[in-house]
């Protein structure tokens, strides 16, 4: 007969073991130990999905899976922000190299779309074309681009991590120029020029 213990003092592991071990309460207190150490790992092994979902995963997971995916996380961004660049990784390596690839991973990276203009022998216009800003006459080399971003406020870029993503993100054979503009006064600020 069991003795007047309670239940929640007894392991549920008992159930695993011959039939003869259910009276003994001292086996039942001995094996709590293992099943409070072991539940949460069990948890935990449960719902795995949910630790390596950048959305749901605990903040401090963030680094580490993103080391898995070769990328550096900020750590004055926002969390929000670091868990858009961890979701966002697999699809930024396939458009790398790419324009939209660089499009993406700076929009993320500074909250803004970039103007990406490449230098080519002649001169497109369409309804998107805007002088000095993604439209160059008489300027340019091949294989050469410029990145615009216009920012509220320049100083709030850190402009050697925008210019290590185009390096990372660039194209080799390609070098580039990097202009920071303000909005308020659309082209007549800042520009930082960076080239390959």
């Amino acid at each position: 007969m069991v003795n007047a213990v309670a239940e929640d003092t007894r392991s549920s592991y008992l159930k695993h073991l011959p039939a003869f071990y259910s009276a003994d309460d001292f086996m039942g207190r001995f094996l709590m130990v293992f099943e409070d150490i072991l539940t949460p790992i069990e948890r935990m092994v449960d719902n795995i999905d949910l630790y390596l979902s950048p959305s749901m995963m605990p903040e401090d997971l963030l680094p580490w899976i993103a080391s898995w995916l070769d990328l550096v996380l900020d750590e004055n961004w926002p969390v929000a922000k670091r868990r858009r660049l961890v979701s966002a990784a697999v699809e930024l390596y396939r458009w790398r190299g790419t324009r939209r690839g660089l499009r993406e991973y700076l929009s993320v990276y500074t909250g803004v779309d970039p103007i990406i203009t490449e230098h080519m022998g002649g001169l497109s216009l369409d309804g998107q074309a805007r002088l000095g800003q993604n439209t160059i006459l008489g300027e340019g080399y091949d294989h050469c681009f410029t990145v615009t971003l216009e920012v509220d406020d320049p100083s709030t870029i850190d402009i050697g991590r925008v210019k290590a993503i185009i390096e990372t993100e660039k194209p080799a054979h390609t070098a580039y120029t990097l202009r920071l503009v303000t909005k308020a006064t659309s082209g007549d600020a800042q520009s930082e020029d960076a080239h390959d």
